[in-house]
C-alpha cells in the first residue's frame, strides 16, 4: 500500500486501494466516448518471441476504451513485418503497424534527411517520435499512452491507471508519468536507485534552489517508460533519440506545461521487466550507456535553464555522487533486510563505482560537445518545414499493409 504524501509542485495519484477493475474500465469507456485514446507500443521484432508481449496482447484483447493501438516496429525484416500483421491481428482495437525499416518509412526518413532535419537511427527514442508524428497526422485521437513491450508483470489494471489521468475529462491532466516499485524477489532498478537519485541529490548541492532539479527530484520513478499525454503536447516536445528518452521527455514537459497540468500515478504494486546488463567492460552498451546518456540529458537541460556547467563542477560532481551513492547502498541494504530480500553490498558498490566512471566520461563528452543535442525536432517544426509530411506520415501503415497483401496474393497465384 502506498503512502498519501503530496509534494507542493504537482499531483501524485497514489494506489491506496485496488479499485475494482470493472469499475475502473467502465469509467474509462464512458470517457472514451468523448475523447479518443491511442496506445503506442514501441516494439522490437524480437519481442514477439519474448515472454512479455504475448501476455500484453492477451490483456489488451479485453480493453474497450482504446480507439487505436500503434505498434512502432523497429529492427524488423519484411518477414518480421508480415508476422507482426498476424501477431497483432486478434486485437479488437484499430491496429496500426508502423514499420520503421519498411520501404515507405525509409523513403520518408530519406526525405527528412535530404531536408536537413532528421537522420534515421535505431532506438526507442526515434521510434516513439515517429509514431507520435503518425498519430498527429492521422488526427483521430486526442490522447495517447505509451509503455514498453517487455513488462512481464503487465495487466489491465496497470494500463487503466496509466490512462485514467488524461482520458477522464473530470480529472484532465495533460501529462501523467507512471511510477511503481521495481521489485521481484529482490530490489531491482539499479540505475534509478544507485545513479539517478544520488546524482540529483549531488547536483542540488552544486545548484541549490535550481527549479528544474527540484522538479526532477519529485518524480518517484523518473526512468519509468510508461506515460500518457494529451496528444497536442506531442506537437511541441522534442524527443531525445538516445537512452536519455525518459528524463529528456520530463525536461520537455517541464518547459511546456505548468505543474498543475501534470501528475505522477502509481500504476502497479509490483513491476518487473527485462533487465539490462551492467556491461562495465563495454561502456557504450547496457546500463553504462544508459547512465552516460542520462547524464548528458540532465546536464544539457540544466544548461538550457541557465546553469553554468564548469569543468571544476564536473570534477567535484563525480566524488560527490559516489559518496552519496555509497550512502544510498546502505539505505537499500536496510530496506532489503526488513523486506526479506537478498542484498549483495559488494555488487551494489561496484555498480555505483562503475556509474561514477560513466558519469565522468559523460561530463568530458559534454564539455567537448557543448552544443550537441540528441533532441529530435518537434512535429510543429517538421510539418512547417515539410507540409506534405502530414500525408506521408498518415499513409505509411496503409501502404505497407496494401503492399504486403499484394505480395501475398501474387505468391498465392504463383502457387
Amino acid at each position: 500500500m502506498s503512502d498519501f504524501y503530496q509534494h507542493h509542485l504537482f499531483t501524485t495519484l497514489h494506489r491506496l486501494k485496488r479499485l475494482p477493475l470493472e469499475k475502473l474500465e467502465t469509467s474509462l469507456e464512458q470517457a472514451a466516448e468523448r475523447r479518443r485514446m491511442a496506445l503506442l507500443l514501441p516494439s522490437l521484432a524480437s519481442e514477439m518471441d519474448g515472454p512479455a508481449l504475448p501476455r500484453i496482447i492477451g490483456h489488451l484483447q479485453a480493453v474497450r476504451y482504446l480507439h487505436r493501438i500503434v505498434v512502432a516496429l523497429d529492427r524488423a525484416s519484411a518477414s518480421d513485418y508480415r508476422r507482426a500483421l498476424t501477431f497483432f491481428s486478434d486485437l479488437p482495437q484499430e491496429v496500426t503497424i508502423l514499420w520503421l525499416d519498411g520501404p515507405r518509412a525509409t523513403d520518408v526518413f530519406n526525405r527528412f534527411e535530404a531536408s536537413g532535419l532528421v537522420k534515421r537511427v535505431h532506438g526507442k527514442g526515434q521510434a516513439v517520435w515517429f509514431a507520435l508524428g503518425h498519430l498527429l497526422a492521422a488526427g483521430d485521437c486526442q490522447s495517447v499512452a505509451l509503455h514498453d513491450c517487455d513488462v512481464v508483470t503487465y495487466d489491465r489494471y496497470l494500463l487503466g491507471r496509466l490512462c485514467f489521468p488524461v482520458l477522464r475529462q473530470d480529472v484532465d491532466f495533460k501529462f501523467a508519468k507512471a511510477y511503481y516499485a521495481r521489485t521481484s524477489d529482490r530490489l531491482n532498478g539499479r540505475v534509478t536507485r544507485l545513479f539517478v537519485y544520488p546524482l540529483l541529490t549531488a547536483l542540488r548541492s552544486f545548484f541549490p534552489g535550481q527549479p528544474f532539479l527540484e522538479y526532477l527530484s519529485v518524480f518517484r520513478y523518473p526512468l519509468a517508460g510508461e506515460m500518457a499525454m494529451q496528444l497536442d503536447l506531442a506537437r511541441h516536445i522534442r524527443v531525445p533519440s538516445d537512452w536519455g528518452l525518459e528524463v529528456g521527455l520530463l525536461s520537455e514537459v517541464y518547459r511546456n506545461l505548468s505543474p498543475k497540468e501534470m501528475c505522477q500515478v502509481d500504476v502497479a504494486g509490483r513491476y518487473d521487466h527485462k533487465h539490462q546488463a551492467l556491461s562495465i567492460e563495454e561502456p557504450n552498451t547496457g546500463l553504462m550507456r544508459m547512465v552516460k546518456d542520462i547524464t548528458s540529458t540532465i546536464l544539457r537541460a540544466l544548461a538550457a535553464e541557465g546553469a553554468t556547467i564548469s569543468p571544476e563542477i564536473l570534477m567535484s560532481l563525480k566524488a560527490a555522487y559516489l559518496r552519496l551513492a555509497q550512502d544510498y547502498v546502505e539505505r537499500y541494504a536496510f530496506d532489503a533486510a526488513i523486506n526479506g530480500f537478498p542484498f549483495n553490498r559488494d555488487e551494489e558498490e561496484r555498480a555505483a563505482e562503475a556509474f561514477a566512471e560513466s558519469l565522468h566520461v559523460a561530463g568530458e563528452d559534454y564539455l567537448e560537445n557543448i552544443l550537441y543535442t540528441p533532441l529530435l525536432p518537434n512535429w510543429n517544426r517538421m510539418f512547417s518545414a515539410l507540409p506534405e509530411a502530414h500525408d506521408w506520415m498518415a499513409e505509411i501503415p496503409a501502404k505497407d499493409r496494401a503492399a504486403a497483401g499484394e505480395r501475398k496474393a501474387t505468391a498465392a497465384r504463383q502457387r
